[in-house]
């Protein structure tokens, strides 16, 4: 389906309902071409606060970002999602993990704002988009304003790689979670490219440590906020606490009935945390 460009059109106020109203913009869907490939993107609000929200394995913007789409403050933000190369509606070209996919992937993302002319941005990266974002602060400080991130890691242990392999056969995912990717991709593709991905992080488990970019942690100088949910399968917490030492002056949020879509499942509070950072 062509994608419908539409300049963001101010809808009517909704009723007023105390301070959490506000007004309602359309939600742009477009490509822009960024180092040889086209990138997806969505675009919502009108504030002077740009933010990039960085998606998990196999996201994009609209399955992974709903409810920060839909609800986030558009007075004061300019929202944007990204559907990395591969992913989501950034195919072709087809998505694979070479050893650098996480520098890749934050090159892009930094790239594709400054396109959108973009000069400085935060970034709110969830899960593979929050190595993403913490490697893009680390590499190019002048243009981060803030970073949130949440499900993140910044190496792969061995119990890690347990838990890896343990989602590699999607038909096991549940069906929630399965559905929205399948319709998404088709598949062949959702299988196929979950099982590269397991390899692909896996093997950074091999680094010393397994080093994905703990190295890099230190030199990332801009305001930054670590959520994690006490109850994430997927990212041991020792994971969140770690980048929270490791980033100086960073701030450290544990949520205790998050899981690892705590943004999906406690949305409100999610979104109400992470304005409020970000003012």
């Amino acid at each position: 389906a062509l994608l419908q460009l539409q300049p963001p059109a101010r809808a009517a106020p909704l009723t007023a309902r105390g301070p959490a109203a506000c007004y309602g913009t359309s939600i742009t869907s477009a490509k822009i071409q960024v180092n040889g490939v086209h990138l997806h993107y969505q675009q919502t609000g009108e504030g002077s606060h740009a933010v990039l929200l960085l998606p998990g394995m196999l996201g994009s913007g609209q399955t992974d970002f709903g409810p920060q789409l839909k609800s986030m403050n558009k007075q004061l933000f300019t929202v944007v999602a990204w559907d990395p190369r591969g992913y989501g509606k950034s195919i072709p070209p087809s998505r694979d993990f070479p050893p650098d996919f996480f520098e890749r992937d934050a090159k892009d993302a930094v790239d594709l704002m400054q396109a959108l002319k973009f000069k400085k941005f935060s970034l709110l990266g969830w899960s593979d988009g929050g190595i993403t974002a913490l490697i893009a602060a680390a590499r190019y400080p002048s243009l981060i304003h803030k970073l949130v991130v949440w499900g993140a890691n910044a190496s792969v242990t061995p119990e890690d790689v347990r838990i890896y392999n343990g989602i590699r056969d999607v038909s096991k995912w549940s069906e929630k979670v399965k559905k929205p990717l399948e319709e998404l991709y088709g598949h062949k593709y959702f299988a196929e490219t979950c099982e590269a991905w397991v390899d692909g992080i896996s093997r950074f488990a091999e680094n010393s440590d397994g080093n994905i970019c703990q190295q890099l942690l230190p030199d990332i100088k801009c305001p930054t906020f670590i959520i994690h949910g006490e109850k994430d399968p997927l990212v041991p917490q020792a994971h969140a606490e770690y980048i929270h030492k490791h980033i100086k002056g960073s701030r450290l949020l544990l949520m205790p009935e998050g899981k690892h879509n705590l943004h999906l499942r406690f949305a409100k509070d999610f979104n109400r945390e992470v304005e409020n950072f970000l003012r």
